[in-house]
């Protein structure tokens, strides 16, 4: 997950949060509450679940989770009380109040290949996905962003925008190569 809100980009992969390309410190706790919340956005978080997701096997005070609210709403500059980031439901939990986006992908990778859930980005061109004689490759040029296998025929692996269209097989079975 990767997402941004405000000035703010979060992502869960590298657990990084900057602010305008600056890094900010979270402690681990800290992070995951924040994560927490902004999976779960907007619903309101129960503190049981909360106490449940971050504290599985041992029992804390609601005083640490307080304090932890505190911390991310510091780091955040959260001090806006009439449109806060987290949002205190008083008895009940906490919610992430603050509108979302999908992070903008890192600079020149307008393609991307998914594999096993995990996505990552391709440069323009030609790219090598594997390590052996068998690798397939992508070309992010040409105009179907055919993959190819090394000593096989062009096997049309189409690429298919993000966020509209269900992205199409690579050759190699082994994972799938999508346009952003």
């Amino acid at each position: 997950m990767a997402v941004r809100f405000g000035s703010f980009a979060l992502a869960a992969d590298s657990r990084r949060l900057t602010r305008g390309g600056d890094d900010l410190h979270l402690t681990p706790k800290a992070f995951d509450l924040l994560l927490l919340l902004v999976d779960a956005a907007p619903r309101v978080v129960p503190k049981g679940e909360i106490h449940r997701r971050l504290w599985p096997d041992s029992f804390v005070a609601d005083t640490t989770l307080v304090g932890l609210v505190k911390e991310v709403r510091r780091v955040l500059d959260d001090t806006d009380a009439v449109s806060p980031i987290i949002r205190t439901v008083t008895r009940v939990g906490y919610a992430f109040a603050a509108p979302l986006h999908a992070a903008d992908p890192p600079p020149g990778s307008r393609y991307w290949l998914v594999a096993d859930g995990r996505s990552f980005p391709l440069t323009a061109g030609v790219n090598d996905i594997g390590r052996d004689s068998a690798a397939s490759r992508v070309d992010t040029h040409a105009s179907s962003s055919a993959a190819t296998r090394p000593g096989s025929k062009t096997s049309a692996a189409r690429t298919a925008p993000k966020s509209t269209a269900a992205p199409s097989a690579c050759p190699c079975r082994c994972a799938t190569a999508i346009a952003w």
